[in-house]
């Protein structure tokens, strides 16, 4: 059974930290690109991060980029997202995806396949 398993959200103050996981079962992530998305209320999802399957390269959004960090224990079969410096507009559900890469053509990152874990609730506010 194959499974993607979000952890670590929470509320948080503005200007807080808090690290994400993503643990897989069912498969091993080394083969994959593993990303991040988000979601608020109302708004589409938005890819944030993804780290490649081969050279551990990274890519983000603009509007995390320098506060956000992406990394992958592979022996842990988990992906990472340490998220700093956190403000009301990070507020969202946060997912992980296999098959994610940065789109020169639309300057995000997207995903090959349509899977999402259950997600986790990041809140921002004071």
């Amino acid at each position: 059974h194959v499974q993607l398993v979000e952890s670590g959200g929470g509320l948080v103050q503005p200007g807080g930290s808090l690290r994400l996981s993503c643990a897989a079962s069912g498969f091993t992530l080394d083969y994959y690109s593993i990303g991040w998305s988000r979601q608020a209320p109302g708004k589409e999802r938005e890819g944030v991060s993804c780290i490649s399957s081969s050279d551990g390269s990274t890519s983000y959004a603009d509007s995390v980029k320098g506060r956000f960090t992406i990394s992958r224990d592979n022996a842990k079969n988990t992906v990472y997202l340490q998220m700093n410096s956190l403000k009301p507009e990070d507020t969202a559900v946060y997912y992980c995806a296999p098959g994610c890469y940065y789109s020169e053509t639309y300057h995000e990152i997207e995903y090959e396949y349509d899977y999402w874990g259950q997600g986790t609730q990041v809140t921002v506010s004071s």
